[in-house]
């Protein structure tokens, strides 16, 4: 049985630290941790900004 690697691990490493610094960014504006960001944006399969902005907004408005 192969191992394929995930989004992050095949991800190169200058798109890594983009990630990482956009994730730390949106976890200081929003005031959440950095671990609940990183697990948003791996639910979306995107680390696109605006739509994690989306899902953190829509996790606050259930609370």
């Amino acid at each position: 049985m192969s191992h394929s690697k995930t989004k992050a691990e095949a991800a190169s490493p200058v798109d890594a630290a983009a990630l990482e610094e956009t994730i730390a960014y949106l976890a200081k504006r929003h005031r959440v941790s950095q671990a609940i960001v990183r697990e948003i944006a791996r639910k979306l399969g995107s680390g696109e900004r605006t739509a994690i902005e989306r899902e953190i907004a829509r996790g606050k408005a259930r609370r």
